[in-house]
């Protein structure tokens, strides 16, 4: 079987486009999935990164009340709105002492 240089191309641009909306798809699929009322959930690991700070500090502000949580399916969630309160919380703490 035999096909010419313009009809193969055609083909793998059809490839390639219909790779691209999967792509899309993942993407928002993945957006979607830590979200709940449109708003981002992180995780702990999510958390860890972006604060740098350890495991124990972390389990430390959840367990101080600073930081709400929240259980789905046994793995801990924090909405990130509430993680931006805490930043703004901690922030204001240092500058009045």
């Amino acid at each position: 079987m035999n096909i010419d240089r313009m009809e193969f191309i055609s083909w793998m641009e059809r490839i390639m486009d219909r790779l691209d909306i999967l792509s899309e798809h993942i993407t928002d699929i993945q957006k979607n999935r830590n979200n709940i009322d449109g708003e981002e959930l992180l995780d702990n690991q999510d958390l860890l990164q972006m604060l740098k700070i350890s495991n124990r500090s972390l389990q430390r502000y959840r367990s101080a009340g600073k930081l709400p949580y929240y259980t789905i399916s046994g793995k801990i969630y924090y909405k990130l709105s509430d993680v931006h309160q805490f930043i703004r919380d901690s922030f204001n703490a240092l500058r009045k002492n």
